[in-house]
This record gives C-alpha cells, sequence and structure tokens, in this order.
C-alpha cells in the first residue's frame, strides 16, 4: 500500500493531464473542424447554444485542466457541462448511458468531478502558487 500512498499525486496529475487533454481534442475537432470534426456533423456557428459554448468549454476549460491552473474550478465547470450535456441531450434517449449514447459524457462529468474534489495532483501551476503562499506564510 506504501506505493500507492507515494505515488497518488503523481497518478492523479497524470490523470488530471490525459482526462484534460482528451477534452480539449473534442473542443478543437468541434470549433476548427480537423481530426475527425464535430460530431455533429458541422462546425457550429459562433456562440450558438449548446454546441458552441460546450466546445468552447471544452477548449478553454479543458487546457486550464491540463495545466493544472485554476484547476479545481475549471474542472467543476467541465464536469457540468457534461452532466448538461448528459441529461438534456441522452437521458431522454432511455435510462442508461449504454442504451443512450451516453458514456462518454458521464464519464467525463464523474472523470471531472474526481478532480474538482481531489484537487490537480503534482506538477500544476496551482502548485506552484500554493508552494510560494506557504513559503511566505512560513516566512512570516
Amino acid at each position: 500500500m506504501d506505493l500507492f500512498d507515494r505515488t497518488r499525486d503523481h497518478v492523479l496529475a497524470l490523470f488530471r493531464i490525459v482526462i484534460g487533454f482528451i477534452f480539449v481534442l473534442h473542443g478543437v475537432a468541434t470549433l476548427f473542424d480537423v481530426m475527425t470534426g464535430p460530431r455533429g456533423g458541422k462546425v457550429p456557428e459562433f456562440a450558438s447554444w449548446p454546441s458552441w459554448w460546450a466546445a468552447a468549454i471544452q477548449l478553454v476549460a479543458g487546457t486550464l485542466v491540463v495545466l493544472g491552473l485554476g484547476t479545481r474550478y475549471a474542472a467543476l465547470l467541465c464536469s457540468g457541462s457534461m452532466a448538461y450535456a448528459y441529461f438534456t441531450v441522452h437521458q431522454a434517449r432511455a435510462l442508461f448511458p449504454i442504451e443512450n449514447g451516453g458514456e462518454i459524457p458521464a464519464l467525463f462529468a464523474w472523470s471531472f468531478l474526481l478532480i474538482a474534489v481531489f484537487g490537480p495532483g503534482k506538477w500544476a501551476i496551482d502548485e506552484l502558487f500554493s508552494r510560494s503562499r506557504r513559503k511566505e506564510a512560513a516566512a512570516a
């Protein structure tokens, strides 16, 4: 168990970076019609609700999560946007994610909620700020 305890913050950081990066890729594909392109088939018009805003959240908040900057708030925004997508788009089709095609939004929503609750782990810009604050507090 000691190995798991010692590596916890590093694994959490890797989890944050990978989940955030995959989320960013969804936003990039939707907004810029690259890679596989948008899932809806065409690039949403600027500021159209909800697809453009969802993609903008994926790009901006996902990047913040990857960098570990404002991580908890960005992750909470990501989680909420995916919960919204699940309940407004997928839940109407059927009860369970396997039936309604909502596995990806459900997994993103819970993954980002986990990051919001447990924090960014190591290798986060947030960590640099909190370290400098701790040093200042210890010096005072």
